[in-house]
């Protein structure tokens, strides 16, 4: 059992390995691969869920070697939990693209788009598992690369610009982040994030401005990298124009493990005592609330329905800042369980919106409008991820909100509910009116919408998707005990 965290990590470099030797001259098999090892590795780490639920949190040493010589992997709530997420929200991805992809991606790149694609995910699973910085820096390049790589395989020119300016951006990111290593090791001489956490407080006493560096460094590197306000402005080209399965990935996951690596390296290995001596926390709560009104009224002057949905994560990313930063038992439980509600929210949005795009050719919302009555089952799960988005009770989106506004509550801090009730209020004024004008609009003259004719690969994902955000907001509670499970581990609570 206590294998599996490197297995789960090793079959999907192998798979991703194999797919441009198997692919060629078959550019179905590689899909195919896919499609069995991410669910397999899901089921994988199902049973290790169940596993350490049984012995408890434990830390896999790689090939027998103790820290500091060997790598370690920190096998414990928050990590399952964002490894889970990982290969549920992959494999209903991995269905889609079945149908999706010979629509936007050549034939002969298909091998290639699912070698990325499992590079992707096994960077990200490395990501969530990893306990030293150096496996964290060498994952977050191979994440990186693997996710521009997605971004200009459609081979258009707003696709390679786009893919470009990410490269930039998040290159200088991964400076920042080495620089804060160089410093760390400095002072600290180790990159296990367990012994750094031991000597952080002789080190922040001996060299304090050297350990309030690294820790600024860290949170800019790893704030461009998840988008942060105002480290976004990458974002909105890269999702906007990128395959609509690898928009999804991108929003629905890939900037979260950016987020949940520097939370887990602000809480637990900096620790409380440094955060005390600066207002970092008063500084992510202002930035946090700044993405969430910002995000929104950008997304609100959208007409590009992939645009405003690349906008709209910004503000959501925003929403986890906020509750780790209020640092309360709720807060911090409404942050860690929105980076799942959010990766179901906006992987359908942005599919819902890809299945569109597939049988119409259109992207401006205002040449939608009576779509519904043609597309009944992807616009009425797309209404969904909108109601789901905005917070209305009996979906997954109000959960979070209720454990934001409670975790300001308890920390003393009323107004930042304003600001999350204000989000809703712009969140319905920019979805509201797509879903309205959907399903009561009339066609623009000379538009003619087919009856929905997407494949079954695309509609099953959409409707499970659309479901899981209704059962996670009517029973939210096995995911609420492993959240707040992984919020233990942050120590927090």
């Amino acid at each position: 059992m206590n294998h599996l965290p490197i297995v789960v990590i090793c079959t999907s470099l192998i798979g991703a390995f194999a797919s441009p030797v198997l692919g060629k001259g078959r550019p179905w098999l590689p899909g195919i691969l896919a499609r069995i090892i991410v669910p397999a590795n899901a089921v994988l780490l199902g049973i290790l869920l169940a596993h350490v639920g049984d012995v408890g949190v434990f830390h896999y040493f790689v090939g027998g070697w103790a820290p500091p010589w060997g790598i370690a992997l920190n096998v414990d709530y928050l990590s399952l939990y964002m490894a889970m997420a990982i290969h549920v929200i992959s494999t209903i991805i991995l269905v889609f693209a079945r149908g999706d992809l010979g629509h936007e991606v050549r034939l002969d790149g298909h091998r290639w788009y699912y070698t990325l694609f499992l590079l992707l995910v096994a960077a990200m699973t490395a990501l969530a598992f990893s306990n030293d910085f150096f496996n964290i820096f060498v994952f977050t390049e191979v994440a990186t690369i693997a996710a521009c790589a997605l971004i200009a395989i459609k081979a258009y020119r707003e696709c390679v610009e786009a893919s470009f300016k990410y490269l930039i951006l998040s290159t200088v990111g991964s400076g920042f982040i080495l620089l804060a290593l160089a410093l760390l090791y400095m002072v600290t001489g180790h990159f296990n994030l367990s012994l750094v956490a031991g000597e952080m407080a002789a080190a922040a006493e001996a060299y304090p401005m050297n350990i309030m560096v690294a820790l600024v460094l860290l949170i800019v590197g790893f704030g461009v990298k998840s988008a942060m306000f105002p480290l976004h402005v990458w974002l909105p080209d890269a999702h906007s124009s990128a395959p609509s399965p690898s928009s999804a990935i991108l929003s629905g996951l890939v900037v979260k493990i950016y987020a949940v690596v520097l939370i887990r390296v602000i809480l637990t290995v900096f620790g409380r005592g440094v955060l005390s001596t600066a207002p970092i926390a008063e500084m992510l709560l202002l930035l946090s609330s700044a993405a969430i009104i910002g995000g929104s009224l950008f997304a609100l002057a959208q007409r590009d329905i992939k645009r405003l949905l690349a906008y709209s994560t910004v503000a959501q990313i925003g929403y986890i800042y906020l509750g780790i930063s209020l640092l309360s038992e709720s807060g911090t439980m409404g942050g860690l369980v929105h980076i799942f509600n959010h990766a179901l929210m906006k992987t359908l949005l942005f599919l819902a919106a890809g299945a569109m795009i597939h049988q119409t050719g259109l992207r401006d919302i205002t040449k939608l409008s009576g779509i519904a009555k043609k597309m009944p089952i992807t616009m009425g799960v797309f209404s969904i991820g909108a109601l789901s988005m905005v917070g209305i009770p009996g979906f997954n989106g109000f959960i979070s909100k209720m454990y934001l506004a409670t975790g300001a509550f308890e920390a003393g801090k009323p107004a930042f509910i304003i600001v999350i009730l204000l989000s809703s209020l712009l969140n319905g004024l920019y979805y509201l009116p797509i879903v309205v004008r959907a399903f009561l609009g009339a066609p623009d003259e000379g538009e003619v919408f087919t009856r929905d004719r997407i494949p079954l690969s695309m509609t099953i994902p959409l409707v499970a998707l659309g479901l899981a955000c209704i059962y996670f907001g009517l029973i939210p509670g096995p995911l609420l005990e492993l959240v707040r499970r992984a919020a233990e581990h942050l120590i927090l609570l």
